[in-house]
């Protein structure tokens, strides 16, 4: 079945919202060098001893030095099952300028199944690395701040409706996945994100679908499933970059 460019160009603008990639300052590097002040007296032979707010607060390590390929995070098979027609199954790269600290790819394409309609994919997934820092604490700390806000925002999605969030064990230290629907070019799309913490990694990955001219319109579980199962792979590759 032919569709027309504008069409086609139009289905992909809208059903990328919302696009979890955000700008998130994730880097932490913090000058933390001596601050100490006061001269020593030449006449006293007893060095002074710092006041405990001299003193540096001592912080827990981050668990994890750096993110792995984000466009590798997830594999091939998993994105053939979850997006069959994408326009670049190796995944389009987002723009980070640290990219030891955040970084996303998204992947989505329209199957056409001719009489039939065609079904619209769409996977994107987004990572943000905290260190360790003496003032703001450490990274796994930052990052559970991170997780709570991140769930927060997907929670508040604009037009979403049937929203529901469910607990996702066995997926890092903590996860959680959010299910809805979203009206977009006179379609019903149907959503599934996972939010996700693994020591001091948060992990956001969003799938969705739509039928188009007269396709059936996938199931909420088909999306929650293929969700939960690239989110899984996404956490497992930031210990795998690590080893």
């Amino acid at each position: 079945m032919q569709r027309s460019a504008p069409r086609f160009s139009r289905i992909l603008a809208c059903a990328a919202v919302p696009v979890m990639l955000v700008a998130a300052g994730c880097s932490s590097g913090s000058d933390s060098g001596d601050k100490g002040s006061g001269s020593s007296d030449a006449s006293s032979s007893v060095s002074a001893t710092p006041t405990p707010s001299q003193s540096t607060k001592a912080v827990e390590p981050a668990r994890y030095a750096k993110l792995p390929e984000v466009c590798k995070a997830i594999s091939a098979k998993t994105i053939e099952t979850l997006v069959p027609k994408a326009k670049n199954k190796n995944g389009t790269a987002a723009a980070s300028s640290d990219v030891t600290s955040r970084g996303g790819c998204a992947w989505n394409g329209l199957e056409d199944k001719g009489v039939k309609g065609s079904q619209y994919r769409w996977l994107d997934v987004s990572f943000y690395r905290y260190a360790s820092d003496a003032t703001l604490g450490s990274g796994q700390e930052r990052a559970a701040e991170s997780y709570t806000k991140e769930l927060a925002k997907v929670q508040a999605t604009p037009g979403a409706k049937k929203l529901r969030t469910v607990a996702a064990p066995g997926i890092g230290d903590k996860a959680e996945s959010v299910a809805f629907e979203l009206r977009k070019t006179d379609e019903d799309f149907k959503y599934a994100s996972v939010v996700a913490r693994t020591g001091n990694v948060v992990v956001l990955l969003s799938f969705n679908g739509a039928g188009y001219a007269g396709a059936k319109t996938p199931s909420d579980k088909w999306i929650l499933d293929g969700a939960l199962k690239a989110a899984k792979e996404a956490v497992a590759s930031v210990a795998a970059a690590n080893q």
